[in-house]
């Protein structure tokens, strides 16, 4: 039977704490559509952990609350600035343009993840003409699909220039706990002129929930319009809502992710194959080739060839020291 540990943090159960705040939630009756006491303290929890003052939605999946936040960014002629292995670009079938009728993605370069500053200088000095689609927003990832992770004055460097030129900011946090586990400040996004962010619930280990934090409050007008619209307005939100409770009012938000990261570098130490990027979060980048990697299935261990070509090893908050030794174990004997 296959092992999954290691695929993605998509694969993990949810986290105890989650669970018990969505037990405790499901008693007695309440209002439909988020407007209960529990999205309410929910959102709280949010504004609480990045010291902001901002609207919060919870939605269902990662790749609804990007393409929704920036269609809230853009018009449906104008395009969105982002990495170009960002998940945006390469992992949500077009959901940005199909939310947001249209617009477009323009992939920049950068190592391991992050947009390099000097990639912004073309792009953001193209003019304006009536045959492409002018630039209106930049998505950023932290954690990076690459596990890597923007520090404070690296996000400002791409914040800065894309604000000059009236740019939208989009966040995704898809990994954000990971990223302030491994150090970087959450309360430092909305003062780095951030407009809007997804905070992660999936995969920090809660049940399929992410929070859409809306800095701008211009944009929070008729948004859960736009929510209802995109079928992302459950009607008992209680239920999206309160394991972010659970996961944030514990501290196992950051806690749990720390763990994730700890066994990430484990397994880092453990790989004779050489790591490809640099492991900074709950991420383990090797070079491996087809015949080994099949080998590593054959052995019963399922992982992912990611899209620079390297093999990508996910750890989560459920990822034990016993398992990452044992494939340490496995990676050892096949790399022989």
């Amino acid at each position: 039977m296959a092992r999954y540990d290691f695929a993605s943090d998509n694969t993990a159960p949810a986290a105890p704490e989650a669970i018990e705040a969505l037990i405790a939630a499901n008693t007695g009756f309440t209002p439909g559509y988020g407007s209960d006491a529990i999205s309410a303290r929910a959102a709280d929890a949010v504004r609480g952990l990045l010291d902001a003052d901002a609207e919060v939605r919870f939605v269902a999946s990662g790749t609804a609350a990007n393409a929704i936040a920036l269609s809230a960014l853009c018009r449906p002629f104008e395009a969105v600035l982002a990495h170009e292995h960002a998940h945006v670009c390469t992992d949500e079938t077009g959901a940005p343009g199909f939310f947001g009728q249209g617009i477009g993605l323009i992939g920049l370069t950068g190592a391991s993840g992050r947009i390099d500053p000097k990639a912004l200088t073309a792009p953001l000095a193209e003019p304006d003409v009536a045959h492409r689609q002018p630039l209106a927003a930049m998505s950023l990832t932290n954690a990076t699909e690459y596990g890597t992770v923007y520090s404070r004055e690296t996000l400002s460097a791409l914040i800065a220039p894309a604000r000059a030129k009236g740019l939208g900011v989009h966040l995704d946090g898809a990994r954000l706990a990971n990223a302030a586990a491994a150090g970087f400040d959450l309360k430092d996004i909305q003062p780095l002129g951030v407009d809007i962010l997804v905070v992660g619930g999936t995969k920090a280990g809660m049940t399929p929930t992410e929070a859409v934090v809306i800095f701008d409050r211009k944009l929070a007008r008729r948004f859960d319009a736009r929510l209802k619209q995109a079928g992302q307005l459950p009607s008992k939100g209680r239920f999206y809502a309160a394991p972010f409770i659970g996961m944030l009012e514990s501290g196992a938000f950051v806690e749990r992710a720390a763990h994730a990261n700890a066994m990430a570098q484990r397994l880092s130490k453990l790989t004779p194959f050489p790591v490809r990027h640099p492991v900074e979060a709950n991420a383990v980048f090797v070079e491996m080739d087809d015949e080994t990697l099949g080998r590593l299935h054959a052995a019963g261990w399922f992982v992912y060839r990611f899209l620079d070509g390297s093999v990508r090893f996910m750890c989560s908050w459920a990822t034990t020291p016993q398992a990452v030794d044992e494939l340490g174990g496995v990676l050892a004997e096949i790399s022989r």
